[in-house]
């Protein structure tokens, strides 16, 4: 039984990975799938912008005499015709000011506040507990959703979802960073952190051949109580079935660093590296906001007769995910060798990397955009699992969870909720073009920024270990300066006594 025990045992840690992280897919699965279901919910609770739209799957925009998106009144729209049929319909977009707070500022305001919160707690208090409770809380907001009737309901659920997800990140990172040894770090965050991806990923499809297929006279709405179900059943299993680990010190603070435990949340917050990891992570996170909020639509705008949702899911989860190993595997496989900074070296490098494939994304054709959005997604991945195996190995342990909060705070803050001001730009100068600013163009500012922090982040001098000895006593090998300092003259007495003391017992 003690053998099945601890072999049951050296599965644990890797059971904790996949819970923490399938929860954390579902969580993102609910935070962007409002961008794949927005036209279909916009039609139903009316809200967002009304444009004249392709409504008939049997033709290509080749075959148009007119592009729909060219009518700008309801009256222009209908009049589009072929043979005395018309093609285009006046309706809801899914698109607008409307969508933009509902993707974005309703969702980020709350996840970045409470995630502080969530943080500074988890340093204190039971971080399992608090999240199979938060994702539990997310879970029935989701459920509920598919059952709003207003367009307020939703805002309001949407930020009762964020402040439950919140928990995710800061209380996930603690808990792997404790289980998992140096070695496996990076691809342990990598994995995790893969799930805004995978959640990402799955909201193509779901989003997109749920609805139409209308069970249960529900629509859209069946996409909310699958997701909201399904992550309601992780939640308890989280509560119920996984323990809190024995918090480790790791990285710069295992070194022997006697003032470490004096160094405040200001202090680490206020370091020149800190502050330039995550001005760069911010500006990163923007752009790949932008494009996750944009995505789907934009390839409905751009290109109506091609339906790219299988693709969009095969090039996010397939090759998305062989670009999160990759590049924790790589970082792993440096940072013993080269220290942390390898690690941010590997970072910046990646992110230059993907920055003109993200280019031909946007500026492609379909077939074109689908292949170097695949390169892209394969170096661009790469980043999250890196950026915060470098974050827990330069925080001190008791305020580790507490960083991870504020740091997600400001990068989601920034990141998070400048994605809004796609709306003005894109009708300033073309909804292509506003990508190229905030998605592509971001993309190459924050490398170069990564790339500067190389410079903050300390080599690696490793010490030499201590030669191994073979003593039949006690070992005094610590004590390797004593020789600086001479015995008083009373220690190089022989003791007889003590010595035939000592034969006796």
């Amino acid at each position: 039984m003690l053998e099945i025990r601890k072999k049951l045992s050296s599965f644990y840690p890797t059971y904790v990975l996949a819970i923490v992280s399938i929860g954390y897919v579902l969580g993102e699965l609910g935070h962007y799938m409002v961008g794949v279901t927005s036209k279909a919910m916009a039609m139903d609770l009316h809200y967002g912008d009304i444009a004249c739209q392709l409504n008939n799957t049997n033709y290509y925009l080749s075959d148009l005499p007119v592009i729909c998106s060219d009518a700008n009144s309801s009256d222009t729209c209908m009049s589009l015709t072929i043979d005395d049929e018309p093609y285009c319909e006046w309706t809801y977009n899914g698109l607008g000011l409307d969508y933009q707070i509902l993707a974005g500022p309703s969702f980020i305001a709350v996840f970045t506040v409470v995630g502080v919160i969530m943080g500074y707690l988890a340093d204190k208090f039971n971080r399992v507990k608090m999240l199979g409770i938060c994702t539990i809380i997310f879970s029935i907001a989701l459920i509920v959703s598919g059952g709003v009737k207003e367009y307020w309901h939703l805002v309001l659920l949407r930020m009762i979802m964020a402040a439950g997800e919140s928990a995710c990140n800061p209380l996930s990172t603690g808990i792997l960073s404790d289980l998992f040894p140096e070695e496996k770090r990076a691809l342990v965050m990598s994995i995790f952190n893969w799930g805004i991806y995978g959640g990402y990923g799955i909201a193509f499809p779901v989003g997109r051949y749920v609805p139409p297929i209308n069970a249960w006279d529900l629509g859209w709405r069946v996409c909310y109580y699958g997701a909201g179900i399904v992550a309601l059943i992780f939640g308890f299993l989280t509560l119920f079935t996984l323990w809190e680990p024995e918090r480790q010190t790791i990285g710069e603070d295992a070194a022997q660093n006697p003032d470490a435990k004096k160094v405040t949340i200001w202090t680490v917050m206020s370091e020149p590296r800190v502050i330039m990891l995550c001005l760069a992570a911010s500006i990163r996170h923007c752009g790949g906001m932008c494009f996750a909020y944009n995505c789907d639509l934009y390839y409905q705008i751009y290109f109506p007769d091609y339906d790219l949702g299988w693709w969009l899911f095969a090039v996010t989860i397939g090759i998305g995910s062989i670009g999160v190993v990759v590049g924790g595997i790589i970082s792993d496989k440096f940072v013993g060798k080269m220290g942390i900074r390898s690690r941010v070296i590997i970072l910046a490098l990646s992110q230059i990397i993907a920055t003109p494939f993200a280019f031909g994304s946007v500026y492609c054709e379909p077939l074109g955009a689908m292949i170097t959005l695949g390169f892209s997604y394969f170096f661009a991945e790469m980043w999250f699992g890196i950026l915060f195996a470098i974050l827990v190995e330069i925080v001190p342990l008791h305020v580790r969870s507490t960083t991870v909060g504020i740091f997600l705070f400001v990068m989601n803050n920034i990141g998070g909720n400048l994605p809004i001001a796609v709306e003005p730009v894109s009708k300033a100068i073309g909804y292509r073009e506003s990508l190229y600013v905030f998605y592509v163009a971001f993309y190459l500012l924050s490398s170069l920024m990564f790339l500067l922090t190389i410079f903050l982040m300390p080599g690696n001098n490793p010490q030499p270990p201590a030669p191994q000895k073979q003593f039949n006593g006690i070992d005094n090998v610590v004590f390797s300066n004593d020789e600086v300092h001479l015995p008083p003259i009373t220690s190089l007495v022989h003791n007889t006594k003590r010595t035939n003391e000592s034969k006796r017992l």
